[in-house]
């Protein structure tokens, strides 16, 4: 005994040394340490020493999973804004290889703005090879009607062009037989459409012109996996911490929490990704259907980004502003030369160009005109159903590019962030004096803090779908019910009957 008490005081003598944990832990932990390995190496007597440590101090050893908590949380949040934020590029120039590297030697550009380019590419090819072709659309307009509407803007072009006593009067002359003549350029112009404007070209230059368009898109079709990726870093971050607390109590060293720590970060990151393309197709386990997060809201998805591109990308002003750009120069003129003889004069054909390109930068004088062009492309609708019918495996290349690119990166940093957390834990003062203080101070920051993410977030979300609705007018629709989170679901052959409420709550 007295031996014993020797070797252990030695052990606490040596350890006072250390200042990374304090100096009251080393002497309680090596001394228990010794006890505990000559006493017995069985699975129940660590499980006695485990839970006896805990017993003793068990709201220093909760810091533990909360902290872990607080840093899956934070380090996910932080991946997901390093993924969209900052729009260009804050910082040196050392060592940033090239203007598609999102980082420098201090530096960083959001990985999605940064790749605008690459990714706008994959996006293009998506829609105009899977999803919708520039012919189809216009094809679906009715001339007549389209030249009907056109028409006004015209004349009133024809009108600033010459004296208004010639114009007034060549305008009479020509109205007959203008709406006719119209028509048929236009009849004309869909055959020829995909030759004068490029689909491909247009969504591109959408995406590239303004990267907060490209941003925007990823954000609003992927904002439930995005909340995922967040939000599970929480609960991951908690289960991983109680592996890390214990792992303190075996092994109390300076390096135990910074490098656990680390691992919660860098596994919670990687999890939660994991979570939102695999498997990509359903797979059934027993009565449980498991798939992808983002594979399994495919409907939902698809009809968000078929109202997008249609009110974004895709719309009736953009179209007309492509299709009059140019001027002389341009493709619209070229065909308009073709198809009228040469003694019809230049002002007039400038006339059409110029009012084709006053109508796409006026929508809101000439209301009809984008209504009835929106409502006969049938963009978005045409969209939302072909991504629909896609199979889970291509679907998934609408978000996964994003983070596929540099993943590696945002998983690192929830590493390092991991680390920094848990080397700050080890100056909590371990069996101290004022050791309950702090880490009653820890949960209690932590929690609030994570609280406040939660808070802070539903007040942000309530106010963008405020002002949305106020800006765009929309008429109230009845509610749709959206699935927060379908990772796993259950079959419908295995709901009990009494659950079975068929249509009543559809």
């Amino acid at each position: 005994m007295l031996l014993n008490h020797v070797y252990c005081q030695k052990i606490a003598n040596a350890s006072s040394l250390s200042r990374n944990v304090g100096q009251e832990l080393r002497p309680h932990f090596s001394c228990r340490r010794s006890t505990f390995t000559s006493s017995s190496n069985t699975k129940q007597s660590t499980f006695r020493f485990i839970w006896d440590e805990l017993r003793q101090r068990p709201l220093q050893y909760f810091t533990i999973p909360s902290v872990a908590a607080f840093v899956g949380l934070t380090t996910n949040w932080m991946g997901v804004y390093m993924l969209f934020y900052p729009i260009d590029y804050i910082g040196t120039e050392w060592y940033r290889t090239s203007p598609y590297t999102p980082y420098g030697a201090i530096g960083w550009q959001g990985v999605v703005p940064c790749k605008c380019e690459k990714m706008a590419a994959r996006l293009v090819d998506i829609v105009t090879k899977r999803l919708l072709t520039i012919e189809e659309a216009f094809g679906r307009l009715d001339p007549n009607q389209l030249a009907q509407l056109l028409l006004p803007i015209i004349e009133a072009e024809l009108l600033q062009e010459l004296p208004r006593h010639t114009g007034e009067l060549m305008i009479k002359l020509i109205r007959p037989v203008l709406p006719y003549i119209l028509g048929k350029v236009l009849a004309n112009l869909q055959k020829e459409i995909d030759g004068i404007l490029d689909l491909e070209s247009v969504v591109l230059e959408a995406f590239v012109r303004d990267k907060e368009v490209l941003v925007e898109l990823f954000q609003k079709v992927g904002r439930v996996e995005l909340d995922f990726l967040v939000e599970s870093g929480l609960g991951l971050g908690f289960i991983l911490g109680l592996f890390q607390m214990v792992a303190w109590v075996i092994k109390p060293r300076p390096w135990t929490l910074p490098v656990a720590g680390a691992l919660v970060g860098y596994i919670t990151n990687w999890i939660a990704i994991k979570l939102l393309f695999d498997p990509a197709e359903p797979v059934n386990v027993g009565p449980i259907v498991v798939q992808g997060l983002f594979e399994s809201r495919q409907k939902e998805v698809s009809e968000e980004f078929g109202v997008f591109m249609e009110g974004r990308v895709l719309h009736s002003g953009i179209l007309l502003e492509y299709l009059a750009k140019g001027g002389q120069d341009g493709e619209l003129y070229s065909f308009l030369r073709r198809q009228l003889p040469y003694p019809v004069p230049e002002f007039m054909i400038n006339a059409a160009i110029r009012a084709v390109a006053k109508a796409a930068q006026n929508q809101n004088d000439y209301p009809e005109l984008h209504k009835y062009m929106t409502n006969g492309l049938d963009v978005g609708d045409t969209l939302t159903h072909r991504l629909q019918q896609l199979p889970p495996k291509d679907f998934e290349d609408l978000l996964h590019p994003v983070f596929q690119e540099d993943e590696i990166i945002l998983i690192a940093v929830g590493g390092v962030l991991g680390a920094i957390a848990g080397q700050m834990q080890t100056f909590l003062g371990w069996g101290g004096p004022g050791a309950t203080i702090k880490a009653a101070a820890t949960v209690f920051v932590v929690s609030a803090t994570s609280w406040g993410y939660f808070f802070f977030k539903e007040v942000v979300e309530t106010e963008k779908e405020e002002i949305f609705i106020e800006a765009q007018e929309f008429v109230i629709k009845p509610v749709a019910i959206r699935r927060r989170n379908t990772l796993v679901r259950v079959t419908p052959e295995v709901i009990p009957e009494w659950m079975d409420f068929g249509d009543k709550y559809q």
